[in-house]
């Protein structure tokens, strides 16, 4: 039998019993709907999570530090083949060895500090931090009160909303609702900080060391630092509702000025102590460096680079390594739930085509009694599995999306309600499409199986005195 004609029969087969052929394939459509809607949801929130660490820009950023520095472990990573004596220190020449690495966008040295600001001539103690121009498309200042910073040297502050309510001497109570950003802005924005910080001044003398405390790469002089009080004038001129550096855990800062001042004010950082030795060169050491890739899916290559310069590094990317195993799991979970409807709808496919067979007894006995074959029965069979599992599969994606759809429409409303920003749970790329039309054309030929076979296996005389 040829496929048109084997095409032909089986949709005019299913055509006669369009009642129930048709409930069939609602049940296959409701399977598939909810396959579709499972996937779809978990698909749906790790794209959301993927997409707020992109625009919070830390999915493409590498943090670097040098060994050196005792405060970071080597988990994770493989035993340093240098002591942390003798690793490289993170300088300027580092710097802009690692900016001219393949896929890197820039490289900028993490300044951070804690000191005293002055507002309204009382003090308060904080961590300040140096933020380049390219943090300005940051997803944590979209409800930015104010401006982002003029220039990358203006004396220019950007408070974090916390700060701003110490500023203000404003506490929430329990239960209390917080104030509002724009409130905490009107008496702030224009205002005066006065910082007092310790300044590292240039060095002034040059006293020889002994043999015994100058390492092989160093040369053999101490550099003799003066540090002297020094006072920045601010200008606030934002207010930032959330905190752009999550990737910093508890050190976090709640002040941010712009890198190009932060480091013109010269500010003692704990580096400046624990290297002691330095080489001729006068050039700035770092505590750290962040590291902007170009592509995400190029972090892992930029890491493996500067670790051959003898660095440590931490990426996001590592610290979600877990959470991508986590949306696994719960992938493979909710695809296990979402199948369970599919699975029910193929025991109404056997009943079917069981039913199938005791109606057409006769016509199958005239079949393979003019000649079809076993194998030609049980293709008709299939082909009509397959038509009600094709057609259930389209319907069902295209249930399962509105199913998303009208659910993320509900959730956004409330969202809205609770004066939080809209935000898009649900994902159906169009592999999930194919691979959903795919898996319930799969289930029903499997479900086939047995009424093919058991029609294949009908005595055409038999058959033929069926009434």
């Amino acid at each position: 039998m040829k496929l048109p004609d084997l095409t032909e029969l089986a949709l005019r087969n299913l055509r006669e019993s369009m009642l129930r052929n048709s409930l069939t394939t609602v049940g296959i459509s409701v399977g598939v709907a909810s396959l579709v809607a499972m996937l779809s949801l978990g698909i749906g929130l790790q794209q959301l999570v993927s997409r707020r660490l992109v625009k919070s820009g830390l999915f493409d950023t590498v943090v670097v530090t040098s060994r050196r520095d005792l405060r970071f472990t080597e988990r994770d990573q493989e035993r340093p083949a240098q002591t942390p004596g003798e690793s490289p220190v993170l300088d300027e020449s580092v710097r802009q060895e690692i900016e001219r690495l393949p896929n890197v966008l820039e490289a900028y040295p993490d300044i951070r500090f804690v000191t005293e600001l002055r507002f309204d001539d009382k003090p308060h103690l904080t961590m300040i931090s140096g933020l380049p121009s390219s943090a300005k498309s940051n997803d944590a200042f979209e409800g930015l009160q104010g401006s982002f910073f003029s220039s990358d040297t203006a004396a220019e502050a950007i408070l974090q909303k916390s700060f701003a309510e110490e500023l203000l001497g404003k506490t929430t109570a329990p239960g209390e609702a917080e104030p509002n950003v724009a409130d905490l802005a009107k008496p702030l924005l224009g205002k005066k900080l006065i910082m007092r910080y310790a300044q590292r001044a240039a060095p002034s003398t040059s006293v020889p060391l002994r043999p015994s405390d100058a390492s092989s790469e160093n040369s053999a002089v101490a550099t003799a630092y003066s540090v002297i009080s020094s006072e920045q004038k601010l200008k606030i001129v934002g207010i930032a509702d959330l905190d752009p550096e999550t990737l910093r855990g508890p050190t976090r800062a709640k002040v941010f000025l712009p890198l190009k001042l932060a480091e013109s004010l010269h500010v003692m950082q704990p580096s400046d102590l624990r290297e002691i030795s330095r080489a001729a060169s006068n050039q700035p050491l770092y505590s750290a460096l962040s590291v902007r890739v170009k592509n995400p899916a190029q972090v892992q290559m930029v890491e493996d680079a500067i670790k051959k310069m003898g660095f440590t590094t931490f990426s996001i990317l590592d610290a979600t390594r877990n959470l991508r195993q986590v949306f696994v799991v719960l992938d493979m979970f909710l695809g296990i739930f979402g199948s369970l409807a599919l699975a029910v709808a193929s025991i109404g496919i056997v009943n079917t085509l069981v039913m199938a067979i005791l109606e057409r007894r006769r016509e199958i006995g005239i079949m393979k009694a003019i000649g079809a074959s076993d194998i030609e029965v049980k293709k008709l069979f299939f082909a009509e599995a397959g038509a009600m599992g094709v057609l259930g599969g389209i319907v069902g994606v295209i249930l399962g999306w509105a199913i998303g759809q009208v659910i993320n429409l509900g959730t956004n409303a409330y969202l809205k309600r609770q004066s939080l920003p809209p935000e898009h749970f649900w994902a159906v790329p169009w592999w999930l499409v194919l691979s959903a039309i795919s898996f319930a054309f799969i289930v029903s030929l499997v479900s086939g199986l047995y009424p093919a076979g058991r029609a294949a296996r009908l005595d055409p005389v038999q058959a033929l005195r069926y009434e």
